[in-house]
């Protein structure tokens, strides 16, 4: 998270995140107000021997996502809180990243903790399992919901 402002939105993503057997971290670090300490955080977990995938918060101009990316070789997923300071323009911060920075931008909770589970399910059999039990009990449901109908 850029500020413990953002704690709030942190928290559903660690709330889906654990919904799939996973077991978020959250850190607060700033890439405008507190660069030394954000990188030493990535430094700690570029360490890491097993896979990784940040998971960025931040609003306004968001730096924070752009700057873990170009520093570390782990996927990063920014999942800026919603604003309608500007009129929501503050997303394009996000959005537009230098070259050779290729942060992805998924606007929803659940949606970025979905693709950091699909990300890590890559090499973990196991946590692949489970986000097909969770993708049938989807279909399920909508299937439920279409027969409701009749």
């Amino acid at each position: 998270m850029g500020s413990k402002s953002d704690l709030e939105h942190a928290n559903k993503i660690a709330e889906q995140l654990k919904a799939f057997g996973l077991q978020p971290t959250l850190r607060i670090a700033s890439a405008h107000k507190s660069i030394r300490h954000l990188l030493k955080i990535v430094e700690e977990y570029n360490a890491a021997a097993e896979p990784i995938v940040f998971i960025a918060i931040a609003g306004r101009s968001n730096a924070l996502a752009g700057v873990i990316d170009a520093n570390t070789p782990f996927p990063v997923i920014t999942c800026p809180p919603p604003s309608s300071a500007f009129g929501g323009a503050d997303i394009y911060s996000s959005l537009r990243m230098p070259s050779g920075v290729a942060s992805l931008v998924i606007l929803e909770p659940d949606g970025a903790a979905l693709a950091a589970a699909k990300i890590l399910a890559l090499s973990d059999p196991s946590l692949r399992d489970r986000l097909t039990v969770y993708q049938t009990e989807m279909t399920c449901s909508i299937i439920e919901a279409d027969k409701s109908l009749s």
